[in-house]
């Protein structure tokens, strides 16, 4: 007798401590990890205060089975208490990631508030005193949806005591770091907020680094980088060294004209604003100093409407490279500037060919490692989160081909415009329409005596646009034209960059 109680005991401690290791492997396996720090490293800078106030990609692994939404807090048990960072709930169980920026909506997942300042977004680690501090990554797997009231103040308390009795298995990941003596003379005293700007200690870091896109693409000749604690400023004539023009058929009948020290000023601490911004100029600058417009051909745009009636590319009023001259005589680009990455020495798909003016850089098609950018990746201006710059754009073959609006804070009160032609009392040039129709055989080249001149046909027609440097003045140049909006009168006259020339006429010729 004693014996069978014996073997059904041994027999019952056997199923029972097989079970409990299942269930051990089971929640042991469930881990967590990030593309930019390892368990037990560092939390690099780029995600503190004296960073870029951006919240670094995580990802997590093996989940166990009956899983239907997660849980994700950053926490650091501070002396005084326990110091919240980031409160998610109710990611979607497909979801096994958090892009560096959160780029996730609100159909994935709900934000809880910090208890830095109380609001719902990610407050930086910003701790003050000497050492490192220690700060924990947490993702909860649950066994269901947590259902709060709108009028709760989801926070770290409340989320814990809502996942009682739901939660299958966490996994943890600690970093720490250690703030040095120059950030904390930078650092803004609390509330903490995630709109900090970056220390003054990294103006010339992110200067350093829009000048190096400049000198790796091979423009470091014509285009020039000087930056104060706020701006790069990005000094170029906005005239490129490849064609121009070429392939046009719906003309608007202005020409390319430089428009010397032309300066665009990105942005050294770029921080998202809590609305995108779009303008009826340029929004960006390529690396060869080539401003950078929407795909619109006039106005505003409607960000979340794609309209084909001012697509400049539909509208053939691109050329092969992508741009075009505006109404100032001023050449941008609207589309992907396809010749100038045929001439930059660095044509990987981690180049960088432009800036906007918000202060995030501007990729190809690809994404920087060379993958392909997913359908549905980019949002409304054309953009994604990104690892090392929080946020990056892309060009694309699909509307609205490149940025389309600016997600970052800016001040458009700063952002410049080239400078119309001065000087046209007459107003030959000031009110040219795009021909319907269009036009044929388009040539911009430049003639032997050194005048650059614009040439097509029109309905059997030759017409032209002639113009040189004039010797009334640095970037005044004199011009002859024969137009289709003008009816084809010969026309002659004397344009500048810059003041109105108040002695100066134009000549009409029948």
């Amino acid at each position: 007798m004693n014996k069978i109680w014996i073997s059904t005991i041994t027999l019952l401690c056997s199923v029972l401590l097989s079970a409990c290791n299942d269930l051990s492997n089971q929640q042991t396996k469930f881990t967590v990890s990030s593309s930019v720090m390892q368990d037990g490293g560092t939390l690099p800078k780029l995600y503190t205060c004296d960073g870029e106030s951006i919240t670094p990609p995580i990802s997590w692994h093996d989940a166990p089975e009956g899983t239907k939404s997660y849980v994700v807090i950053v926490h650091h048990n501070a002396p005084e208490g326990i110091h919240t960072y980031l409160t998610l709930y109710n990611l979607a169980a497909n979801i096994s990631k958090l892009d560096s920026d959160l780029s996730l909506n609100t159909e994935q997942v709900t934000q809880g508030i910090n208890s830095i300042n109380e609001h719902t977004e990610y407050a930086p680690p910003c701790s003050k005193g000497p050492g490192k501090k220690a700060y924990t990554f947490t993702v909860y797997a649950l066994s269901d949806l947590l259902e709060l009231s709108d009028n709760t103040q989801v926070d770290r308390a409340t989320l814990l005591k809502a996942m009682e009795g739901i939660t299958l298995a966490s996994a943890n990941m600690s970093v720490t770091y250690q703030r040095g003596e120059t950030d904390q003379q930078h650092a803004p005293e609390p509330p903490i907020k995630s709109t900090q700007p970056m220390p003054q200690d990294n103006d010339s870091q992110r200067c350093q680094v829009i000048e190096d896109s400049i000198k790796e693409a091979g423009f470091a000749d014509s285009v020039k980088v000087t930056c104060d604690q706020e701006y790069a400023y990005v000094k170029s004539s906005t005239y490129p060294d490849h064609p121009m023009m070429t392939g046009i058929t719906g003309t608007n009948e202005q020409v390319p004209v430089p428009a010397e020290n032309y300066a665009a000023p990105i942005k050294l601490h770029p921080q998202k604003a809590t609305e995108i911004t779009t303008i009826d100029a340029a929004v960006g600058v390529a690396v060869n100093g080539v401003p950078i417009y929407d795909y619109s051909s006039q106005g505003e745009l409607s960000v979340n409407q794609y309209d084909a009636s001012h697509d400049t590319l539909a509208l053939g009023q691109l050329d092969i490279c992508g741009g075009h001259s505006g109404r100032g005589d001023d050449y941008h680009y609207h589309v992907a500037p396809t010749c100038m990455i045929d001439a930059m020495k660095n044509q990987g798909s981690d180049a960088i060919i432009g800036w906007g003016y918000d202060g995030y850089p501007l990729y190809g098609n690809e994404n920087p490692d060379g993958s392909t950018i997913a359908e549905g990746s980019l949002d409304v201006c054309n953009g994604q989160t990104d690892a090392q710059f929080g946020y990056r754009y892309h060009t694309s073959t699909k509307p609205p081909y490149i940025i389309q609006c600016l997600v970052g804070e800016v001040d458009t009160s700063e952002l410049p415009r080239v400078a119309p032609l001065s000087g046209d009392t007459q107003g030959i040039r000031a009110d040219l329409k795009p021909p319907r129709g269009g036009v044929d055989d388009l040539q911009y080249i430049t003639e032997e005596d050194g005048s650059r001149s614009m040439r097509y046909s029109y309905q059997g027609e030759s017409y032209f646009t002639t113009y040189r440097a004039s010797e009334q003045g640095e970037q005044c140049y004199d011009f002859e034209q024969k137009t289709i909006s003008n009816e084809g009168k010969i026309e002659t006259g004397t344009f500048c960059r810059g003041p109105q020339m108040s002695d100066q006429k134009v000549n009409l010729k029948k």
